[in-house]
This record gives structure tokens, C-alpha cells and sequence, in this order.
């Protein structure tokens, strides 16, 4: 809540600690380092208590300044400490997820990989199928999916080579992959890409694309969208879909902690 005028603010509306935010939410990605007349015009306030604010929250340990220009300290994670940590990977994804459905009309989905297997932690169907009961906990088999070769990509060599090891190959489709050596080379480009299209391997008519989630170095998931065959006009996916989906990842790997500065 931002107080606008005297007779808006309730009796207990404390203005100081209102302009205290104020101050801390000028700091963006966009604007991480903030000289006193430029807190002042992103606050509305005036020079004199923008400069005072500042200076308060450098004493305080929450910013840092070399005479001219302010920054934000590790200490503002504090802040959101407690709240994050009661929060868990799907929780954080969930909204994200809504997001993106909606934005593509498509069911979207998070997972992790669980042994041969991928399992959906988070999903959220696409809005035309607003009437289709949505399972988590639902397991694929991890080869013959795009999140689950994405995740398996992501790991160590020794790690790739025992799963591609344990894989049983099912000829699901005419498309499907049933030759580990195909496997193999399918994953490596998909580790190389950065992404998976898997098309019609599973079911006829459906095709799956996934980007990895990251945590700094680590893939921590898979996000997936659930393209149906000649729907949404056939977009092109690398073009028109890998991006989006990078983009929806890139900001559930920053809510959860995975921002890179």
C-alpha cells in the first residue's frame, strides 16, 4: 500500500516504514544501483528524504554506497526469508505455470526425474480443457519424453550412461525411439540445444517440449508443454516456443532462488 493522500492512510499507517519500501523497491534488475536524486524521482520524494532513507538503510546493513551511488546488500534476502523457505519448487512454479498455459492454450508442466521415470510435481491444464482432471504425482517413462530428456541430458556422463543402461525401449509409435544408440545421440543434441521436441513417440498426435529449469549450475526440473498435432496454427517451435517457455523457466528458477547476477 502506497499512501497518496492524508485521508486515504488509516490512523495506524505508518508513512515511514511505507517510504522505507518505497526506497528498497526503487532497486531493480533494470535500475540496481541508484544515485539519491534518482531514489528521490523513482519514490516521488524529495532529495533531502530520499537521501535520509538511504542513509538509514546503509546504517541499517540493507545497502551499500560509495559516496555517490547506493546498492542493495545480500542482507534484503532477509526480508523474504521466512516466506520463501515455506515454499517449495511446484508451489513457486504453480502461477508461472497458469501463466503459460494460458499464454499458449496449452497443458504445462513441471518434473522431476525419479529413476527411469519423469514425475509431474506441478501442472496446470490449458484452458480449453478446463474440465480435465489434472494428476500429479503421474509418472512417464523419462526416455520417451521431451522434460524427461531433458533432465537426462543434464546429468554426469556415469549418470547418463546407467540410465540409458536401464532404459526398456517400447515401440509406442512408428515414431517412437527404440534403439539405444538413437537414444543416446538424441540426447546429447538435446543437451547440446538446450531443448527437446519429442513428436508423436508416445501417443499419436502429440508432441511434448521441454526446456530446463536451472538452480545456478544444476537442472533441478523440466518444464514441458503438451503441443496437440496442428493446434495453435502449427507455430514454429524453436522460433515461437522454445523462447517462451526459456523465459517462463528462467523466472521460476529466479523465484526459487536460481537467479545468476
Amino acid at each position: 500500500m502506497t499512501a497518496e493522500t492524508d485521508e486515504a492512510v488509516p490512523d495506524y499507517f505508518v508513512k515511514s516504514a511505507d517510504k522505507v519500501l518505497q526506497i528498497l523497491l526503487a532497486f531493480t534488475s533494470a535500475s540496481p544501483t541508484l544515485t539519491v536524486s534518482q531514489a528521490a524521482a523513482a519514490t516521488s520524494m524529495s532529495r533531502a528524504a530520499a537521501r535520509r532513507f538511504l542513509l538509514t538503510l546503509t546504517d541499517l546493513g540493507y545497502l551499500d554506497t560509495d559516496g555517490t551511488t547506493f546498492t542493495q546488500t545480500p542482507r534484503v534476502l532477509d526480508l523474504g526469508a521466512s516466506y520463501l523457505s515455506s515454499l517449495n519448487l511446484p508451489d513457486i512454479a504453480r502461477p508461472h505455470l497458469t501463466e503459460l498455459a494460458h499464454r499458449l492454450d496449452e497443458t504445462a508442466t513441471l518434473s522431476t526425474l525419479d529413476g527411469q521415470d519423469v514425475i509431474y510435481i506441478a501442472r496446470v491444464a490449458a484452458p480449453r480443457l478446463h474440465s480435465v482432471t489434472v494428476n500429479l504425482g503421474n509418472r512417464l517413462p523419462a526416455w520417451g519424453t521431451s522434460m524427461g530428456r531433458v533432465l537426462v541430458s543434464a546429468l554426469p556422463e556415469a549418470a547418463r550412461e546407467r540410465f540409458l543402461a536401464g532404459a526398456e525401449l517400447v515401440g509406442y509409435t512408428a515414431q517412437t525411439i527404440t534403439s539405444i544408440d538413437a537414444l543416446r545421440a538424441e540426447v546429447q543434441s538435446v543437451g547440446a540445444r538446450g531443448w527437446s521436441l519429442v513428436s508423436q513417440e508416445l501417443d499419436v498426435g502429440l508432441r511434448g517440449l521441454a526446456v530446463p529449469v536451472r538452480r545456478g549450475d544444476d537442472v533441478i526440473a523440466a518444464l514441458n508443454v503438451s503441443i496437440q498435432a496442428g493446434h495453435a496454427g502449427a507455430p514454429d517451435v524453436e522460433a515461437d516456443l522454445v523462447p517462451v517457455l526459456q523465459e517462463t523457466a528462467a523466472r521460476i528458477a529466479e523465484d526459487f532462488g536460481g537467479r545468476t547476477v
